[in-house]
């Protein structure tokens, strides 16, 4: 697999992520945000397996996110599930723990800033930087400025996060 390949599979990870939130969240569809979930599982895993920069970016948003407490659907649950099914038949790179750690604490610092900073300042630049979860994609950056990521993890991070915002987009303009 490719880089390429690794790119598609973050891009539409990024997307079925979001699209299968929006369903959920905007729609009440826990039907349909459950399909875009396993989507979203599957497009995950295999990238996780594929590459270990991938496996800690994944694992990273996922532990994150269950810190943050935002694992708070039937969908979230069942994405999980076949995220972890995936990649434990398929098999999981070793991890080094601190980088792993420094990830984690990257996407929590994300999902805990975007829902507390806009209540507590009005700082134009923080609520944008939070509002668009910038801190992963600067740890992302400084890891392959570093030379412990590649720098194309970073471009497939990125395109990410774009289909992630792409995902809503498309989902206010057919909703």
């Amino acid at each position: 697999m490719s880089y390429i390949i690794l790119a598609i599979l973050f891009l539409l990870s990024g997307f079925f992520m979001k699209y299968s939130d929006d369903l959920f969240d905007v729609n009440n569809d826990l039907k349909f945000a459950t399909v875009f979930g396993v989507l979203c599982g599957i497009t995950c895993a295999a990238a996780t397996c594929y590459s270990v920069e991938a496996a800690y970016i994944f694992f990273a948003i996922l532990i994150g996110n269950l810190i943050a407490l935002k694992v708070d659907g039937l969908h979230h649950v069942i994405t999980l599930i076949v995220f972890i099914i995936i990649s434990l038949i398929l098999g999981i790179p070793e991890l080094n723990l601190v980088v792993l750690l420094i990830c984690i604490l990257s996407a929590l610092g994300d999902e805990v800033g975007h829902e507390l900073i806009s209540k507590v300042t009005d700082n134009r630049f923080l609520n944008l930087f939070f509002e668009y979860r910038f801190v992963m994609k600067v740890v992302i950056c400084l890891l392959a400025i570093c030379g412990v990521f590649n720098i194309l993890i970073f471009v497939c991070f990125l395109l990410f996060e774009i289909f992630y915002v792409i995902a809503g987009i498309v989902f206010e303009k057919f909703n």
